[in-house]
């Protein structure tokens, strides 16, 4: 596992301190303006990863060795990791054919939200739908996939994959990543009954905030780090018991947009899961907008292994 706590980013010569802890981030870049220094503390502690990403700050994650315990579903896979096994099911269309079965909407705009499937009217729609067998490892929370640490995120498509070979992993394909979160039934959430939307279980439906994009102009530097301060609406991984899959695979809808391999051809880089937003949230839409090296500040990984 790598320890993000000793990655601090450089740029041009300039080096990034942080201040762990201390409610304040103190910038060590030869200089900074008045205007600046009197600008309000940040509400989190951040730091620059790699030389690339972001991540807030917080005590170190709960060891590998202690969750997997606790959980009880690691199977045969590394530690931090969640053996899946299964048939899933692989219908063309199938986000939209759910649809079809939504009894309640909250809005049918695009992105489309709904409150309530009928679950008696899905499996009876869906019961002869065709499948295919699946067997793979997936981390059990988004990357650094350790309980009780925050996601890092600004990462691109390509970064999100060197991120998991750097842990001896592989980013998940559409289709690793859909199955641990919807299950053999293809529900449309992964928690709780799987068919009701639910605010608490998972960080979803938060009121969304503008953005400046000036600030997205450069990675590094105390603008970027005070528009993520401001945006940011997530938590840190597993600090809502109830968002879990039925594989106990955590956090797959909001908090962060993860990045998959696409399994449908065409573009490659698929995002999954949806944000903290009001946006779709659910296990099978994928977001395929994107290229391989678009970066923003909801986007995050978490990795895949084959199955042993």
């Amino acid at each position: 596992m790598v320890d993000l706590s000793v990655l601090v980013g450089r740029r041009g010569g300039a080096l990034i301190a942080f201040a762990v802890g201390l409610g304040a981030l103190a910038w060590s870049t030869g200089g900074h303006s008045a205007a600046a220094a009197k600008l309000a503390p940040p509400r989190f502690d951040w730091r620059y990863v790699l030389g690339k990403h972001w991540q807030i700050v917080s005590p170190p994650g709960e060891d590998s060795a202690v969750t997997d315990a606790a959980e009880g579903n690691r199977g045969a896979c590394a530690a931090g990791m969640i053996e899946v096994r299964g048939k899933m099911k692989i219908a063309n269309l199938m986000d939209e054919q759910q649809k079809v079965v939504c009894s309640k909407w909250i809005s049918r705009d695009f992105p489309e939200r709904c409150a309530t499937f009928d679950r008696d009217k899905w499996l009876a729609a869906s019961k002869n739908f065709p499948t295919r067998d699946m067997h793979y490892c997936i981390d059990r929370y988004e990357f650094p996939n350790k309980k009780g640490e925050y996601p890092l995120i600004l990462i691109n498509w390509v970064e999100a994959g060197d991120l998991c070979k750097s842990v001896s992993k592989r980013l998940c394909t559409e289709n690793e990543w859909t199955f641990a979160c919807e299950g053999e039934e293809a529900r449309p959430y992964p928690y709780g009954d799987g068919y009701t939307r639910d605010t608490t279980s998972c960080v979803i439906d938060a009121t969304w905030k503008p953005y400046n994009p000036v600030a997205f102009a450069q990675r590094d530097g105390q603008p970027m780090m005070r528009e993520l301060d401001k945006l940011w609406q997530g938590e840190a991984s597993g600090a809502r018991p109830a968002c879990k899959s039925v594989f106990g695979v955590y956090d797959m809808t909001g908090n962060v947009d993860e990045w998959t391999r696409s399994s449908q051809g065409g573009r490659p880089s698929i995002l999954k899961g949806g944000y903290w937003g009001p946006v779709r949230t659910r296990c099978r839409p994928s977001t395929r907008a994107h290229g391989e090296m678009h970066v923003f500040y909801q986007q995050g990984v978490r990795c895949c292994a084959d199955s042993p």
